[in-house]
C-alpha cells in the first residue's frame, strides 16, 4: 500500500520532473523569444525614436510649407486682385483707345473738311487779292477823282463865297433902295397918289421885304455848309438865354413864357447852334394861338445812344436830348417830316410871314453836329421838337 503510494509518488515526481524539464525548455525558448522580442522591441523603439524625430521634422517642414503656402496664397490673392485691377484698367484703356480712335477718325474727317475749306479760302483769298488789286486801282482812280472834285469844290466854294458876298451886298443894296424910295413915295407923295397907286407901292415894298428876308435866310442856309466848323463846349442854357435876349420885345409884347428845365454841356459850333435854337423858339412864338400867351418849355437831359429812337447810325455813346414844346396852333401829323424840307410852308405867306427855310436850316445844323431833329404835332395842340446832339465831339 505504501509502495503503491510511493510508486505513485515517484511517478508523480517523475512526471513533474519531466514537466518541469519541458517547462524549463519552454522557458528557455520563451526567454530566447522574449530576448529576441526585447531586442526587436528595442529595435522598434530605436526605429520609433527615429520615426518620431522624422515625424517631428516632417511636422516642422509641414508647418513651414503651411506658412509658405499661407504666404503664397496671400500673394496669389494679391496677384489675382492686381490682375483684376489690371484687367479693369485694361478695359478702361481699351474703351479710351476706342474713343481716341473714334476721335482721331472725327479729327481726320474734320481735317479733310478743314483742308477743303482752307483750299476754298485760299482760292477766295486769291480772288480777293485779285479783287483788291482791282479795288486798289479803282481807289487810286477814285482818289484822283476826289482830288479833282476837291479842287473843283475849292473853286466852287470860292464862287459860292463870291455869290454870298454879292447876295449879302450887291443884291440887297437895290432892295434897300426900293424900300427907301417906296417909303419916301408913301411918306412924301401919298397925297399925289391914288389908292390903287398906294397899294401898288405897298405891294412893291412888301415884296422887297420878303425878298430881303429870303436872301437873308438863303445866306444863313449856305453858311451852315460853307462856314468853318469849330466845335466849342457850350452850356445849353447859355445859348437859350442868348436866344431869349434876341426875342425880348416879342416875348414882352405877347406875354410869352419860356421855361427851362435841366442843362447839358455840348460841343457845338456856337453861332450855328444858336441859330438852331433861335429858329425853333422863333417858330413857337410866331405860330402861337391868338389871345393865348405862348408857353415854351425847353427840357434837356443826357441819354444813352440806346435810348435814342432813330433809324440812323449813331456816332456817340451819349447824347444831349433837348425837347422844345409849345402851346401854339400846331400842324397835321403827316407833315412831321415835310416841314424840314427847303421852302416848304404850311401856311399862306399873307397869313404868317416866312420863307420856309428856318426848319431846313435847323435840320442842316443838327446834321452838321452829327445829331438828329424830329417834330411831332397835332392841330391846335402845339408842337414838340426833339433834338439829339452828341455829348462829345463826334469822330
Amino acid at each position: 500500500m505504501i509502495e503503491n503510494k510511493l510508486l505513485n509518488a515517484l511517478k508523480a515526481i517523475a512526471f513533474h520532473t519531466t514537466e518541469k524539464k519541458k517547462r524549463a525548455a519552454e522557458l528557455v525558448i520563451a526567454n530566447k523569444e522574449l530576448a529576441f522580442q526585447n531586442e526587436e522591441k528595442e529595435k522598434r523603439a530605436a526605429e520609433l525614436v527615429i520615426a518620431n524625430k522624422e515625424l517631428v521634422f516632417q511636422n516642422q517642414e509641414k508647418e513651414k510649407r503651411a506658412a509658405e503656402l499661407t504666404v503664397a496664397n496671400k500673394e496669389l490673392v494679391f496677384q489675382n486682385e492686381e490682375k483684376e485691377k489690371r484687367a479693369a484698367e485694361l478695359t478702361i484703356a481699351n474703351k479710351e483707345l476706342a474713343f481716341q480712335n473714334q476721335e482721331k477718325e472725327k479729327r481726320a474727317a474734320e481735317l479733310v473738311i478743314a483742308n477743303k475749306e482752307l483750299a476754298f479760302q485760299n482760292e477766295e483769298k486769291e480772288k480777293r487779292a485779285a479783287e483788291l488789286v482791282i479795288a486798289n486801282k479803282e481807289l487810286v482812280f477814285e482818289n484822283e477823282e476826289k482830288e479833282k472834285r476837291a479842287t473843283e469844290l475849292i473853286i466852287a466854294n470860292k464862287e459860292l463865297e463870291s455869290f454870298t458876298y454879292i447876295s449879302s451886298h450887291d443884291l440887297q443894296e437895290p432892295l434897300r433902295k426900293i424900300q427907301i424910295f417906296s417909303g419916301r413915295l408913301i411918306d412924301d407923295e401919298s397925297q399925289n397918289l391914288s389908292e390903287k397907286g398906294k397899294s401898288y407901292i405897298m405891294g412893291m415894298r412888301d415884296a422887297s421885304t420878303r425878298m430881303q428876308t429870303l436872301i437873308r435866310d438863303l445866306l444863313a442856309y449856305s453858311r451852315t455848309t460853307t462856314s468853318e466848323r469849330k466845335f466849342i463846349t457850350t452850356s445849353l442854357n447859355t445859348v437859350i438865354e442868348s436866344v431869349k435876349n434876341d426875342f425880348t420885345e416879342t416875348i414882352v409884347k405877347n406875354n410869352a413864357i419860356i421855361k427851362v428845365e435841366g442843362d447839358c454841356d455840348v460841343q457845338v459850333i456856337p453861332f450855328q447852334f444858336h441859330q438852331l435854337i433861335q429858329n425853333i423858339i422863333g417858330n413857337a412864338l410866331k405860330f402861337s394861338k391868338p389871345n393865348l400867351p405862348p408857353l415854351i418849355i425847353v427840357k434837356s437831359e443826357l441819354v444813352k445812344s440806346s435810348e435814342v429812337n432813330s433809324e440812323k447810325q449813331l456816332s456817340a455813346e451819349s447824347y444831349c436830348h433837348i425837347t422844345i414844346t409849345d402851346n401854339g396852333i400846331g400842324f397835321e401829323p403827316e407833315y412831321n417830316d415835310y416841314i424840314f424840307e427847303l421852302f416848304k410852308r404850311l401856311h399862306n405867306k399873307e397869313q404868317i410871314s416866312g420863307t420856309g427855310i428856318g426848319l431846313a436850316i435847323a435840320k442842316k445844323i443838327a446834321e452838321n453836329h452829327k445829331g438828329i431833329i424830329t417834330a411831332t404835332s397835332e392841330v391846335n395842340k402845339g408842337a414838340t421838337f426833339d433834338i439829339y446832339i452828341p455829348s462829345s465831339l463826334p469822330l
